[in-house]
């Protein structure tokens, strides 16, 4: 379930964070699943994490604009 930087810059902030929330919780669950063995696609866990990232960047460029415009 890669993200598509497209989709990302379309949401609004409080949904950026939602879905970093729901990431976090995925990737929660992915790291219990290997830690008990049941994980088939141990590359799950590092695309969960880029996806994190993704939205934390995302996140933070909305933020740096948000900034700028109040700013000027």
């Amino acid at each position: 379930m890669a993200l598509d930087l497209k989709e990302l810059r379309q949401l609004t902030g409080p949904e950026l964070a939602d879905k970093e929330k729901q990431l976090v919780q995925e990737l929660f669950n992915l790291r219990f699943q290997f830690g008990s063995g049941r994980l088939e696609n141990p590359m799950q866990i590092r695309k969960t994490k880029r996806d994190i990232a993704r939205v934390k960047t995302v996140m933070s460029e909305v933020s740096r604009q948000a900034a700028k415009a109040g700013g000027s």
